[in-house]
């Protein structure tokens, strides 16, 4: 079945606004849900580091965003919405690894 070209337009545009800023993602719930699925309990320590890990990946894709391709970001951002918790972390290291196929 032919696309059409207004089809085509549309598709593209999604993914240029999804990639243009670094997604926001509820890190406090991700690290949560990530301490207790490897641990069986909440440990406040755990979760503490997870959002400091977090938080300075954050701040990394930020300065870092603009110099990684469409492409990867469109390929890594729908990726981290797998298994509902999504991870800066996770997404900085899709992106570098994206870089570093090239």
């Amino acid at each position: 079945m032919p696309l059409s070209i207004s089809m085509i337009a549309l598709s593209s545009q999604l993914v240029v606004a999804v990639a243009d800023r670094v997604p926001t993602f509820d890190i406090n719930r991700s690290c949560k849900l990530d301490a207790a699925a490897a641990t069986g309990l909440t440990l406040d320590q755990s979760v503490k580091s997870c959002v400091d890990d977090e938080n300075r990946a954050r701040q990394e894709l930020t300065s870092q965003w603009s110099s990684f391709p469409a492409a990867g970001k469109a390929n890594c951002i729908p990726q981290e919405s797998i298994g509902g918790t999504p991870s800066y972390v996770s997404l900085l290291t899709c992106l570098q690894m994206g870089t570093w196929a090239r």
